[in-house]
This record gives C-alpha cells, structure tokens and sequence, in this order.
C-alpha cells in the first residue's frame, strides 16, 4: 500500500509539469480531474494500509506507533485527510469567498509538496525497519532507499518552478 501511494501521489503531482507528465497536452481542468482521482486513490492506500498494519499489530499483540516509521506515517496519513479536505476549495470556489483562485492554489502546492515530503519520509524510515532491513541487503536497500529521494526532489523542483518561482519573479 506504500508502493501504491507513493506513486499515486508523484503520478498526481507530475500531471502538472509539461517536462514529466504522459498527458502534457490535456487541458488544464483534465489534468486537475485526474490528479483528483489519482490522489484520491493515493489516499484510499494511505488508510487502507494503515487500517492493515493497525489490525495486524492489533492480531499479533504488539505496540502501535512505536517506531519513527510508524509516528510519521500515521502522521502522514492525517496530513493527506486534512490536505484532501483542504482542497475542495480549489473545485468549489465559492467555498473559499475572499480568496483568489491563484492564492488558493500557492497554499495548496505548497501544503501538498509538505505532505508529500512527510510521505517521503515515512518511505524512507520503513527502509531503516528491522524487518526491511532483514529482507532487502547490499545495493538493493541503497536503490531502494535512493528512489523517494530521487521522487522527493524531482516534485520539489517541479512544485516550486511552477507555483513558488513565479511569485518570486514579480517582487
């Protein structure tokens, strides 16, 4: 489920950027649709793998949220809800009275790109797991623990270039 909303996520992200995206040509609201639905399905991995690992520890009798890993990502899964809710504003505009449509969309990048990296981290920090690092050794753990790296910096490069560069651009 981590795999799953880890490139959910980057895929929603990068629909975006014309240097990254499979659709660089579809309209504007095409491209906000299907980062909809791809977030949504990001999301619905983030809770159904923490209802999963939550039941299984639960099963097994062992402590919740005991790790870095475990802290952060059911963190991370909170962030993504409240992100998720935060962002119906950007649909439905009159929601949002009193705020520009550009404003709203700076804090949601910005906010997005935040928890995405918290994401990031939390995929980073289950590599550092004892059961992770018992099942994946040498090179592998490197590749494995060098790819959300990787993914974090190309979104940040793309999230900041479009939405935060701009703003710098007109002072």
């Amino acid at each position: 489920m981590t795999l799953g909303f880890s490139f959910f996520m980057t895929e929603a992200i990068l629909l975006f950027s014309p240097h990254s995206s499979p659709v660089g040509k579809l309209k504007h609201q095409t491209k906000a649709r299907l980062h909809w639905i791809l977030q949504v399905l990001s999301s619905s991995c983030a809770v159904v793998g923490l209802v999963v690992i939550f039941y299984n520890k639960h099963l097994n009798g062992k402590p919740h949220f005991t790790t870095w890993h475990g802290l952060i990502g059911v963190l991370t899964v909170c962030v993504v809800v409240v992100q998720s809710v935060g962002a119906l504003p950007l649909l439905y505009h009159k929601l949002a009275k009193g705020w520009s449509l550009a404003k709203l969309k700076r804090y949601h990048a910005a906010s997005g790109l935040l928890t995405y990296l918290l994401g990031s981290i939390s995929l980073l920090l289950g590599t550092c797991s004892v059961w992770f690092m018992g099942s994946v050794s040498g090179y592998t753990w490197y590749f494995v623990a060098f790819c959300p790296m990787l993914a974090a910096l190309v979104v940040m490069s793309q999230v900041t270039n479009a939405y935060m560069a701009k703003k710098r651009l007109q002072y």
